[in-house]
């Protein structure tokens, strides 16, 4: 029994010194991880035409509203 206690206790500690170098490893790696299942992609919005095309009618007229009124003063 005693034996089985002097292993349980070796494997211990060698899973805490295990866990001590994976730590270093990983903040030595940084971005460079092998686990790349556990990077989320990024998800880019996307804008309909619809959209673009209100925005660009808004944009004209705050534009054509600005040359009015510099018209206006001069």
């Amino acid at each position: 029994m005693d034996v089985i206690a002097a292993l349980q206790a070796e494997a211990t500690k060698l899973k805490k010194q295990l866990d001590t170098v994976l730590r270093a490893m990983h903040l030595l790696d940084g971005n460079k991880s092998n686990n790349k299942s556990k990077t989320v992609p990024i998800k880019r919005r996307r804008m309909s035409a619809a959209g673009k095309a209100r925005i660009a009618a808004a944009q004209k007229a705050r534009w054509a509203k600005v040359r009015a009124a510099k018209k206006k003063a001069a």
